[in-house]
């Protein structure tokens, strides 16, 4: 999810900006200790005696604030899992990477040999009953009138595109996702009943359920700093390594689906992600995700979450952190979280591909 409001930035002390500085230096080594490892090992489950992918962990879990991490992938054909976990049970604020829940419920209840040309049908409005903030596609309030379904779910894993969100928290609602979640057995998983009740909660509306566009606007523009955690149980966007392996697992392989046209279509929404191409990651593997990221003074999160199909094996992923670095803004974590992510999927393709 995208910063939800324009945060002030407040001058950091000397001694605050030497700490900064001296951190920066130590995210840039570790980014270069991952970039520069061999990607090769003698154990495809022993991940822990591979020396290449143990300093990928280590530089993981040498990154600032709380991370989780979990990379599958079942044996198949007398070839070894792989299973890389670092914290892979702790629950974190995940931002948008949560999207892909509505996304699959969405589709669950269109689910049908026409699933395409339902959602293409189905019109949505957009209109200030669901303008939020975070929305580079459909540009509050700049934008009205009425488009698809599958125009609304693309804008979503697209762009992240939190007014898209709430168009369809409002047509599957928000109640019957967290059934889903609840059913398919993820404990960890929690979603909000709309990106514009989020913000809301989090900034103190006591009528965070209901509050308008105009109201939202005059909250946010008021200067008001947050009074609750983003990481809630009232209104949040967070799940686990776990939890996000366990789901991808499954619905890439259609078990939340009874027809192959509705897979299909999970999968084609799934492939853009623009994440996939920012971040980078590597090529040679089709690659099916959501991401998420947040910045704030004092919170920062960055995750993404999928699967990748290569040389005739799946495998699953998760990588997320939260970190409290005061400025509004911190890259240094960002390249050094992006890189990691980078060179342990490179890592993961490199050993499925081996024959």
């Amino acid at each position: 999810m995208r910063s939800l409001v324009a945060a002030n930035h407040t001058h950091a002390q000397s001694s605050e900006a030497m700490m900064n500085h001296s951190r920066r230096n130590f995210l840039a080594a570790a980014a270069a200790v991952a970039a520069a490892a061999p990607l090769t090992t003698s154990t495809a489950h022993a991940w822990e005696n591979d020396t290449s992918c143990a300093e990928l962990v280590r530089c993981f879990e040498d990154l600032p604030g709380d991370k989780s991490l979990k990379i599958f992938a079942p044996a198949v054909k007398g070839k070894e899992q792989i299973l890389i976990e670092s914290n892979a049970s702790k629950m974190l604020f995940v931002a948008s990477a949560i999207k892909t829940f509505v996304l699959c419920e969405a589709l669950r209840q269109a689910d049908g040999p026409d699933v395409v040309s339902k959602i293409t049908q189905t019109p949505l409005a957009l209109d200030d009953t669901v303008w939020s903030f975070g929305s580079p596609t459909f540009d509050p309030p700049n934008l009205t009138g009425v488009v698809s379904e599958r125009t609304a779910l693309e804008a979503m894993i697209t762009r992240s595109d939190n007014t898209a969100t709430d168009m369809m928290f409002k047509l599957a609602g928000a109640k019957k996702v967290r059934r889903f979640i609840a059913s398919a057995g993820l404990k960890n998983t929690l979603v909000p009943d709309s990106t514009r009740a989020l913000t809301a909660y989090v900034f103190g509306a006591s009528n965070y359920l209901t509050i308008t566009w105009d109201q939202l606007n005059e909250l946010v523009k008021s200067g008001k700093k947050p009074e609750h955690p983003f990481l809630n149980d009232v209104e949040t966007l967070a799940s686990s390594a776990d939890d996000f392996v366990s789901y991808y697992s499954r619905a890439l392989q259609g078990e939340f689906f009874k027809h192959g046209e509705t897979l299909d279509e999970f999968r084609r929404i799934l492939t853009l992600c623009e994440y996939i191409y920012l971040i980078p990651l590597p090529l040679g593997m089709s690659v099916y995700a959501k991401s998420g990221n947040a910045d704030f003074p004092h919170f920062h999160v960055r995750s993404i979450a999928g699967g990748l199909y290569v040389d005739g094996r799946w495998a699953y992923f998760a990588f997320a952190i939260n970190w409290y670095a005061a400025d509004p803004d911190d890259p240094a974590t960002v390249q050094a979280f992006f890189s990691i992510i980078h060179q342990t999927l490179t890592y993961v393709r490199d050993k499925l591909s081996r024959r």
